[in-house]
């Protein structure tokens, strides 16, 4: 039998090489777009409340609980998907979660009242929550050590995305629609990341390495996440660094507009900058992976965010205006791109088979902790800045000693992946 020769052999390996290069692209895509839920959930539909208000004949109080009760659904529910998903394996329970997801969103389209309205967001805050958690769990069991780090840093590149674009969407919806094509706009987009996942994503945990799907063997396996000192120590660091961004978002669009005058429009610019910046950190954090330890640059990020939080109390009470106050928060937003990825991997390095019930603990960490931060920033009315600054500071200072009283010292493996395709991939 004829042997190829080394220009067919060459150009074989182009072809796989190429074929696993779209494999990785296409992940990063599904993936980083289930893991923009939240977001897509929230930042979408702020433009609309004041009509969803005037249109249900209802007070402002009530509609922004259609908000809360999404944020609910959205923590509770990676405490269901999570632990769902190590006994189930991945694919069914995010199907299921993204189909909820739509039937609830089209309900929302035609719901009557408040009332009904968020019940409706409840549900669908619950079944968005599959697709946080499960897309977490889905890179730890494809991924360990250095490359789990990095590919959370790709992951910023799609889910970064998001806090900029949702808003953005959503205004210029609102031009063509009411609030309720919001929902329809949500449906349709959730319909295809349906049809992404049954189609371009294999099940990425096998039945031997599932859970038994007892209540009492779920909670056992919460209770040891617990109980590891190295797991608490990443997961509250990463918790409260994301709630000090979560206290920008609900504070900045009253601080920067109503106390220092920034137009909507500027501030829709100083907005994006800071997610922008989110992105290119992450990309920065994907490029040192490898080359620096995930532990020093997650020490390197916190410090980054403390650093920034006391710079921003400073500018506040010295009276130094946006001058002082807009670089601060560019520094304490932009280092999540560096936080997230490298807490998130370090968390999750030793529990590669409940990586689904840590992730959901992950998950309820930072959406507690920021919806504990968020209504504090606006304690004092819209008349100072300091409740912002100060709850930004103390929460900068707190993930960072949190990382340095818990996180355990222990280096990261370089593996590059559970599986040995080319592209880092497993081929199962």
């Amino acid at each position: 039998m004829r042997q190829p020769s080394i220009n067919e052999r060459e150009q074989s390996t182009q072809r796989v090489e190429t074929i696993a290069g779209w494999r990785y692209i296409l992940l990063i895509i599904i993936l980083g777009s289930l893991a923009a839920f939240g977001p897509l959930s929230i930042d979408m539909y702020l433009p609309a409340l004041p009509l969803l208000s005037r249109d249900l004949g209802t007070s402002t109080a009530a509609a922004q609980l259609t908000l809360s009760a999404c944020l609910v659904g959205l923590a509770l529910g990676q405490l269901l998907a999570g632990p769902m998903s190590d006994s189930l394996g991945r694919r069914r329970p995010l199907l299921i979660g993204l189909l909820a997801y739509i039937l609830a969103s089209l309900l929302c389209t035609v719901a009557p009242s408040i009332t009904l309205l968020i019940g409706l967001r409840l549900i669908q805050g619950l079944a968005g929550a599959a697709g946080i958690v499960i897309a977490r769990a889905i890179v730890r069991d494809k991924y360990s050590g250095i490359a789990l780090a990095r590919f959370f840093s790709m992951l910023m590149l799609v889910s970064g995305i998001a806090p900029v674009a949702a808003p953005l969407i959503g205004g210029l919806m609102l031009r063509l629609t009411n609030w309720r094509g919001i929902f329809l706009f949500l449906a349709l987009l959730v319909a295809l990341m349906w049809v992404a996942v049954l189609l371009g994503l294999p099940e990425t945990l096998p039945p031997e390495r599932r859970q038994s799907s007892k209540p009492g063997t779920t909670l056992s396996t919460f209770r040891r996440l617990l109980a590891d000192r190295s797991f608490i120590g990443y997961a509250l660091s990463g918790g409260l660094s994301t709630a000090a961004m979560f206290a920008y978002i609900s504070g900045s669009p009253f601080v920067t507009q109503e106390i220092y005058g920034l137009s909507p429009q500027a501030f829709s610019l100083v907005f994006g900058t800071n997610a922008l910046g989110i992105a290119i950190v992450g990309q920065i954090n994907g490029r040192l992976v490898g080359r620096v330890e995930p532990r020093k640059l997650l020490a390197g990020a916190l410090t980054a965010v403390a650093l920034g939080g006391g710079g921003l109390f400073l500018a506040v009470i010295s009276g130094l205006g946006l001058i002082g106050i807009l670089p601060a928060l560019f520094v304490v937003v932009a280092s999540q791109g560096m936080v997230f990825p490298n807490a998130t991997a370090l968390a999750l390095a030793d529990h590669p088979h409940s990586a689904g019930s840590a992730s959901a603990l992950l998950g309820l960490l930072q959406f507690v902790l920021g919806a504990l931060a968020s209504p504090l920033v606006g304690i004092a009315g819209s008349q100072t800045a300091l409740p912002m600054a100060t709850i930004i500071g103390l929460l900068g200072l707190g993930a960072l000693s949190a990382f340095l009283l818990l996180g355990r010292r222990k280096p990261v493996r370089t593996a590059t992946s559970l599986g040995t395709g080319a592209d880092g991939l497993e081929d199962r």
